[in-house]
């Protein structure tokens, strides 16, 4: 115990071990209370240190979560980037130790301005509050990384019911608050009134989830649909290849031709490897087939556009048969599908030189996609992961969509992560989601964020299920995260005034 509250390197040691908790709280191992032991450990390390030590045991804790947590990034890099592995494990390095950073700054806050409040509680709400601070911050600066939230591993576990309600970072919140409370209780035995108080702060957050557990916050809007999921299992080093294209095509028309008729025919991420300019004699054509068999036809393929007399490409959805629209990818991968500094970086290595990493960002407030009648919110890869961008269309629409190629990736936790937070997706906004992808993890996923149909990674095949088209909104996609962003900033000015008093 003094290894962990007292600084020096065997705490900063342990900091970096809790962070890898994380890991082993998310999918796919999903060990939830591991999430509640991680924080705890983060905070009891930053009690007893100054604000300058707490900045080196939050990037500990920090560099230990990434370290941990995004390994598929070395096989991105590596396997896929052409990186050789001394250049891709330099290059992870860096990632991590500056991601690591968003951890250092609030445990800085912490102690220099919330801590010695006057009250453990208060002590415990303002870490939480900053806490979720930093959630939210890392997914907002230089277009977010908002992977490894802690809320996610109540996916599986009593806080669930909370997401519906205020959304992820309710649930972080509440993880925080539990954690850094029950590291006070024992120092609270001798003062009654602050004991029961904690213990009501304690207890409250899980008996409010295991009340609305389960809840219907919405309601079907129409008869279920039937839905036909392909996934290609194109290889990534296949993906781009102009020998390949032929093949592709032939092979995505040739399963939805002896598929089974259903409403929905859905294909992944750029599974037409060419611009929708050149594929549009191929996709009337397969739109036809669909519309006489009243099916729509949803898939991936890039799409070019002239904008102010300049042409600019895009990752991009569209629709054919018996629907409409099409989807421009607004929250973009860096190095995957665009370049920062790219009049710098270009060159230099083949990484920064992938196919398809010159794409612009699709314009906000996009129709959302139409079929079957239907209003479809779609989201490309990467865009399911923002929870605040994924509540702004799932407000407007009666299914949620997904595409995505998750090749990228390999055999590494990093599908099964994904498909985790579009789960929790599914959850906050009470709707049904499909999810297509190359390689796998092909899903339907219901209300409550439960996978109803899935098929094997890396095989070649069509999942078939049901989804129901919903109405009606949570409190979450009403309020979305307005009301915890107000309570935490009520937490920290109070805070900042018991300090200034004392």
């Amino acid at each position: 115990m003094r290894w962990i509250t007292h600084p020096g390197w065997p705490g900063n040691l342990l900091a970096a071990v809790a962070g890898g908790l994380t890991t082993l709280a998310l999918a796919p191992f999903d060990i939830w209370p591991l999430a509640v032991l991680s924080l705890a450990l983060f905070y009891l390390g930053l009690r007893n240190l100054s604000p300058r030590q707490a900045f080196a045991r939050g990037w500990c804790y920090g560099f230990g979560t990434f370290a941990a947590g995004t390994s598929w990034i070395y096989v991105s890099i590596h396997t896929y980037g052409g990186a050789s592995a001394l250049l891709a494990g330099l290059l992870m390095f860096g990632f991590i130790a500056g991601v690591a950073l968003f951890f250092a700054l609030p445990a800085w806050l912490w102690a220099k301005l919330v801590r010695r409040t006057g009250s453990p509680l208060g002590d415990s709400l303002g870490f939480a509050a900053l806490w979720v601070a930093q959630e939210a911050f890392r997914g907002w600066f230089l277009t977010g990384f908002p992977w490894l939230y802690m809320g996610y591993s109540q996916l599986e576990g009593p806080l669930a019911g909370l997401a519906p309600v205020g959304g992820l970072w309710l649930v972080s919140f509440c993880l925080a608050l539990t954690a850094s409370v029950m590291c006070n209780l024992p120092g609270l035995r001798t003062h009654k009134g602050s004991f029961v108080a904690a213990l009501a702060l304690l207890v409250a957050p899980w008996l409010a989830a295991a009340l609305v557990h389960g809840k219907a916050w919405t309601e079907a809007a129409g008869k279920p649909l039937t839905v036909a999921a392909l996934q290609g299992n194109i290889a990534q080093s296949l993906k781009w290849d102009p020998a390949q294209i032929d093949a592709q095509l032939e092979l995505y028309r040739d399963l939805t031709l002896k598929a089974r008729r259903t409403d929905l025919v859905v294909w992944p991420e750029t599974a037409v490897p060419v611009l929708l300019d050149s594929a549009r004699g191929y996709l009337n054509g397969l739109g036809d087939f669909a519309a006489s068999r009243q099916s729509a036809l949803i898939t991936g393929v890039p799409i070019r556009q002239e904008v102010d007399h300049e042409r600019r490409y895009y990752n991009g959805i569209t629709v054919v048969g018996d629907g409409q629209g099409t989807y421009l990818k607004q929250k973009l991968v860096p190095f995957g599908e665009y370049v920062p500094l790219q009049d710098l970086l270009r060159g230099l290595i083949a990484f920064f030189d992938l196919p398809m990493s010159d794409f612009a960002r699709g314009p906000a407030d996009q129709p959302l996609l139409q079929a079957k009648g239907y209003e479809i919110a779609p989201y490309i890869c990467y865009e399911v992961v923002y929870p605040e961008f994924a509540a702004s269309m799932a407000a407007r629409s009666d299914l949620l969509l997904t595409i995505s190629n998750d090749t990228w990736f390999g055999t590494s936790i990093g599908p099964l992560q994904h498909l985790q937070m579009a789960r929790m997706r599914a959850l906050e906004a009470g709707r049904w989601m499909i999810r297509a992808t190359n390689s796998g993890v092909t899903a339907l996923i219901d209300p409550q964020g439960r996978i109803t149909e899935r098929l094997p990674s890396f095989e070649v095949g069509v999942m078939y299920g049901e989804v129901v088209p919903m109405s009606g909104l949570t409190p979450y996609l009403q309020w979305r995260a307005w009301p915890l962003i107000g309570l935490c900033t009520l937490i920290f000015g109070w805070a900042l005034w018991q300090r200034r008093t004392r």
